[in-house]
């Protein structure tokens, strides 16, 4: 089921027992929360929904509400967050699992209870009895692989429903600056709807006013600029993240992981892999595959290279050295900058 299947069922006020809700999309997923919270009327739901984080409470605590009677009333809600026992992750949590009980309770789901498992995470661990449990329970709605042609018409109908339009090359900006996620952009919204309230059209002028870039998105640019061998931009964009309380080291190493995704697609795709093999493949946003191969069009091998190796070289000389981090930067890019770099 996705997630317009989803609420399509929950507006037409049916419910199954137990729902999964897979993925990192924390708009989709206050969606859907909403929408399940509107199935329980007003007067009744200081009784009746339970919200629980897994980090910080047991997930006894969880069922043993979701067995109870709903109180003067014909449905329960039981929201269950951040259930990281269903991954392979480490969590510092001090808080105390009795899986057996959840399972006990997945092989009984109460009737008369909505069970809706928030999993914010991009898999689960798929060898575990409890997943493999829950996955044959509950149905279950992936929210987190959006294709970008799926985050821009569900922009596009939030803004529609306002009553305004957005230009094309407006709502492109607005995946660019957000590196194609949809709550960064879902959060813009209300100040671009305020900014452009007079004429009710989104422009792209005011997305670039109003728009900040996320860590990403300024980091692909400062690539860019370092692969066009740009020094004095590459340093004004290197200096704003400074600004912004982005630690050098931090930087550094988004850097490395942009140069090592721009070579791993300049090489799966001489091996023939499709835009979307790629995204499925390195496990990395859509969008961000899309940029990478922008990108590699205009760039060789040596020098996606050359730039990789010279940042694993800062990085190394930053933990290891009590020189500035900044000035370390610079001295690479004066080195990848030479014009004997090929």
């Amino acid at each position: 089921m996705n997630f317009s299947q989803l609420l399509k069922q929950v507006r037409n006020k049916q419910a199954d027992s137990v729902y999964l809700i897979l993925g990192d999309q924390e708009y989709l997923s206050d969606q859907i929360k909403q929408a399940f919270i509107g199935l329980i009327p007003d007067a009744e739901r200081s009784m009746n929904i339970g919200n629980y984080d897994m980090e910080e409470t047991p997930i006894s605590a969880a069922v043993e509400d979701a067995i109870s009677v709903p109180f003067f009333g014909e449905r329960r809600l039981v929201l269950v967050n951040r259930p990281y026992f269903l991954t392979g992750l480490r969590v510092k949590s001090k808080v105390e699992h009795h899986i057996d009980d959840f399972l006990d309770y997945l092989q009984h789901p109460e009737q008369s209870t909505i069970m809706v498992i928030f999993a914010p995470y991009e898999k689960l661990d798929a060898r575990k009895k409890v997943t493999k449990m829950l996955k044959k329970v509950a149905t279950t709605v992936e929210i987190g692989k959006l294709r970008e042609s799926e985050i821009k018409s569900t922009v596009k109908r939030a803004i529609t429903d306002k009553g305004y339009q957005i230009d094309p090359e407006a709502l492109e900006r607005m995946m660019q600056l957000t590196g194609g996620k949809l709550t960064p952009m879902m959060n813009d919204l209300p100040k671009l709807l305020l900014y452009n309230e007079a004429t009710k059209t989104i422009t792209l002028e005011s997305v670039n006013g109003l728009v900040s870039p996320s860590i990403e998105q300024s980091v692909f640019d400062l690539v860019n600029s370092v692969l066009k061998r740009n020094a004095k931009e590459s340093m004004d964009i290197y200096q704003n993240l400074i600004l912004e309380s982005n630690e050098p080291i931090g930087i550094n190493a988004v850097l490395i992981q942009q140069f090592r995704l721009l070579l791993q697609v300049m090489i799966l795709q001489k091996h023939g892999y499709s835009q979307g093999n790629l995204a499925s493949s390195l496990k990395v946003h859509p969008y961000r595959v899309k940029l990478a191969l922008q990108t590699v069009r205009h760039f060789n091998y040596q020098q996606l290279r050359d730039a990789y190796i010279g940042l694993v070289d800062t990085e190394r000389e930053m933990k290891s050295t009590n020189r500035s981090p900044e000035l370390l930067f610079e001295l690479f890019l004066l080195k990848f900058m030479r014009p004997d770099v090929a």
